[in-house]
């Protein structure tokens, strides 16, 4: 049989629905805060609790001085009492035992009570904050629980009250207590009075949740929403689009007779939904995002100074539907395309086109034939405006008037923003690379000028002066600078000087280094030559050896033979030009066979590369030390050069 504490521990659990661990530590917090307070015992002093969830047992353990007579049973205890916990004890250590009272009080018993109460508080606040920050962004659901003027109260889950906004709610929604409601978990805030959380109807990831929902294709991500633009209680657009080939996003958000967008069209209080086929290409796209409406023609232009706008023409019967009721059909096309919408009638869009041909020169010069139909559309024009019917042929060559001009317009715009474009291109090619490293506040600018262009987004120097060479208007027209602001600008950079590149400094350094060993009496040769020269140089002493001494055995004979063919080779070095000291001119035409398989591309850039060094003194040809011996354990004829270094110093190469 359970003991009263075993029950009344469970009973806490399942209101307080928090794990057992944390029940049982606010207990042992609360059993030592008790002990603190009944023996007034000193926070510096350790005290631990244990709690026995079965019996419900408080043991409470103290941390004591040994000592040989106890003074203060508080924070001392005797040497033989320490010893039968801790059989080593010395006097003076330090040691845990066990100070559980036999009565911790009544003021104790309302602390231990108290601080239960406030960990338990702590630990549901902490519980809550945590399980809704995982739930943010999706959709929960709830009870109300009480409306007031700030808005509706909802009971959540973990026992959690979430607030609804009026301004997160739908229009023309009304709700009563305890009506289960559906809401979107937009924000949650940890306050000092708990979590705070912010639930949302009327945000358009709340649509998007639904869909997800209602949709598997979506769910699953075979059908993606692109763009959701959205005014609560009234209408929304929703751009969807396929991943996998054949499949019809539309028609998978509809379902079959409607039925999926209709459940969620009751959930958001009969709100109108419109879903449609994103596509690449902007045309297409707007002109899908103005559905129900039908569009004749839709011309884009994109410039600084107005951004991304969408000229739209529609015929007269469709012009209110395009717009929608209060401008709502346009606005929302506008904010789900993320394009500036302007919409014309077929007939205000040809009027501007003639209006366009008259006043600019340049697009009537390219446009002979649409100035010549100048007269038959404004006939068609003054029919219209007399109120008497248009035929679709009138209706048609308005659409043609108006599309051709449209389209020469925008090239001409393209054409101008091209040409800017390489103008400043141009502009940038001038300014050194490293103006664009060096910030602005390495000028010696006045204080306030650099205040002015810092708020104006110029960071580097580089920016200051392809602004001062592409528009210098554009910096005069800044707030705060005026004609001695200007002066004190182009001052400033006229005066600026930037560090040369360092690639020719490089290039002088790496130049240096190869002339370096001949200067110090080394050879001049690069390395790949001395290479060459040296795998050359072997095998013709190897056959020269061969040659001079055939079928001789090894030993005393090879010193003859060494000595051979170190005379012939001394006869040819006096009567040629020093292989270490020449130039590569000397050497490739006293060496040919250094050459040989080479290009005379190859030979002309090695000249080219040694013309600075044919122009130095003529140096002092050292002598060479070379010795040829024959090597027994390879049974070979070695040939041995040796360089010296300092007066006796030497070192060996093979």
């Amino acid at each position: 049989m359970k003991s009263e504490f075993a029950l009344a521990f469970n009973e806490v659990l399942e209101e307080k629905q928090l794990p057992k661990e944390i029940i049982l530590a606010a207990i042992e917090a609360a059993m030592v805060s008790a002990y603190r307070r009944s023996v007034n015992a000193s926070n510096a002093q350790h005290v631990e609790a244990k709690v026995d969830p079965e019996t419900g047992k408080v043991t409470i353990f103290a941390e004591k001085e040994v000592v040989e007579e106890v003074q203060d049973e508080r924070t001392e205890v005797s040497l033989e009492e320490a010893r039968r916990v801790n059989p080593e004890a010395q006097v003076g250590d330090m040691i845990i035992v066990e100070a559980t009272p036999d009565d911790f009080g009544r003021i104790a018993v309302q602390t231990a009570r108290q601080v239960i109460q406030q960990r338990l508080r702590e630990a549901e606040r902490n519980a809550q904050l945590q399980y809704f920050q995982r739930q943010l962004g999706e959709i929960v659901s709830g009870v109300v629980q009480a409306i007031g003027p700030q808005g509706i109260t909802l009971g959540l889950d973990v026992k959690a009250e979430g607030l609804m906004p009026n301004s997160q709610k739908i229009p023309g929604e009304r709700f009563r207590v305890h009506d289960r409601v559906r809401a979107l978990v937009l924000e949650v805030k940890d306050t000092p009075r708990g979590p705070q959380i912010i639930l949302s109807r009327a945000h358009r990831n709340f649509l998007r949740r639904l869909l997800e929902n209602e949709v598997p294709e979506i769910y699953h991500g075979i059908v993606e929403i692109r763009a959701i633009a959205r005014e609560a209680g009234h209408r929304a657009k929703v751009a969807v689009s396929a991943t996998q080939p054949g499949v019809d996003p539309v028609g998978a958000c509809v379902g079959v007779k409607g039925i999926r967008i209709q459940a969620i069209v009751r959930e958001l209080h009969d709100e109108k939904i419109d879903i449609i086929e994103w596509n690449p290409d902007p045309v297409i796209y707007i002109s899908k995002a103005l559905s129900p409406a039908r569009v004749v023609g839709v011309y884009l232009s994109e410039t600084e100074e107005k951004g991304r706008t969408a000229t739209v023409v529609v015929t007269e019967d469709q012009l209110s539907l395009a717009i929608g009721r209060d401008g709502q059909n346009a606005r929302l096309a506008a904010k789900l395309t993320g394009w500036r919408i302007d919409i014309k009638s077929l007939t205000e869009a040809a009027g501007d086109a003639i209006t366009k041909l008259q006043t600019d020169k340049e697009l009537a010069e390219m446009l002979p034939v649409a100035v010549e139909n100048i007269p038959v559309i404004e006939e068609i024009l003054t029919r219209k405006a007399e109120g008497r019917p248009l035929t679709p042929e009138e209706y048609q060559a308005l659409a043609q008037f108006v599309d051709r001009v449209e389209r020469r317009t925008i090239q001409i715009e393209e054409d101008a923003r091209r040409q800017e474009e390489e103008r400043v291109a141009a502009a940038r090619a001038e300014i050194p690379p490293v103006a664009f490293e060096m910030p602005l506040a390495d000028l010696p600018l006045k204080e306030y000028v650099y205040t002015i262009l810092t708020e104006a987004e110029y960071e580097t120097v580089g920016d200051l002066l392809l602004a001062m060479k592409v528009d210098p208007d554009k910096v005069l027209g800044l707030p705060g600078i005026g004609p001695k602001a200007m002066q004190n600008i182009q001052e400033t950079l006229a005066a600026i000087t930037f560090p040369e590149p360092e690639e020719p400094a490089a290039a002088e350094e790496a130049t240096a280094e190869e002339e370096k060993p001949a200067q110090e009496g080394e050879t001049a040769l690069p390395a790949a030559e001395e290479k060459v020269e040296a795998e050359e140089r072997l095998p013709v002493v190897a056959d020269e050896a061969a040659t001079v001494a055939p079928e001789v055995e090894p030993g005393e004979a090879a010193e003859e033979t060494a000595m051979a063919v170190e005379a012939e080779r001394a006869a040819e070095a006096d009567s040629a030009v020093d292989m270490e000291t020449a130039s590569l001119e000397e050497i490739f035409t006293l060496r040919p066979e250094l050459i040989e398989g080479g290009s005379e591309k190859s030979g002309e850039e090695e000249e080219e590369r040694d013309e600075p060094k044919k122009k130095k003194k003529k140096k002092k040809r050292k002598k060479k030390y070379v010795e040829i011996e024959y090597d027994p354990d390879l049974d070979e004829v070695i040939a041995r050069k040796r360089h010296k270094r300092g007066d006796d110093d030497f070192f060996e190469e093979w």
